[in-house]
């Protein structure tokens, strides 16, 4: 597992299979039907995804940025804890420097979380994250990469593509008003609805 800066928090994550998302469950003492993002290093590395013309643009436009994608996995080729519930996996094209030369570098997705226990702030700097991580129980398993301290931010917006109608879940920093630039009609709804 590894530990690493994104744009917005650090992250806690890993190769995308059960066994990790078992481990980053465990980790976090997260609800496991909860799920997890994937970052990518780019559209194509998750064409397995359906991507619906509206996801097209949104991602031509955000990424690389903080706006994660819930597309539909009707093939169910990841994981649950990947893939949400409905059918859902979100993803992300971060613009971090080192975030972007590791999944580039790997060539695939990763998985992504953020560095915290629930309830408590996610970690903005490398020792707040090896800090949540021994709190949690994590060993010598995990690496950390130190890419400095991270200024507070908003969390991603996420926005599910996976549905007949795009509907924002989550507004962060990019606010809905930008994203109706995007696509005018595009409705807020709720993080508990499709994922």
């Amino acid at each position: 597992m590894l530990a690493y800066p994104t744009e917005t928090v650090y992250g806690f994550g890993g190769l995308p299979t059960r066994s990790v998302v078992e481990g980053l469950v465990a980790l976090k003492k997260r609800d496991p039907a909860k799920s997890m993002l994937l970052l990518v290093p780019n559209r194509e590395a998750v064409s397995d995804l359906t991507w619906t013309p509206e996801a097209i643009e949104l991602a031509d436009v955000f990424w690389p940025g903080s706006v994660t994608l819930v597309l539909s996995d009707a093939e169910a080729r990841y994981p649950e804890g990947v893939r949400g519930p409905a059918g859902g996996v979100a993803v992300r094209v971060s613009p971090h420097p080192l975030v972007r030369e590791l999944v580039c570098g790997l060539g695939g997705p990763i998985l992504s979380t953020s560095a915290n226990r629930p309830g408590e702030p996610p970690a903005l700097d490398a020792q707040g994250a090896l800090g949540a991580a021994v709190a949690g129980g994590a060993g010598e398993e995990l690496w950390v990469l130190d890419g400095g301290a991270l200024e507070p931010s908003p969390p991603s917006t996420i926005i599910d593509c996976s549905g007949p109608v795009p509907v924002v879940l989550r507004q962060g920093t990019v606010p809905l008003e930008r994203v109706r630039c995007v696509l005018p009609g595009i409705e807020a709804g709720s993080a508990d609805e499709r994922i």
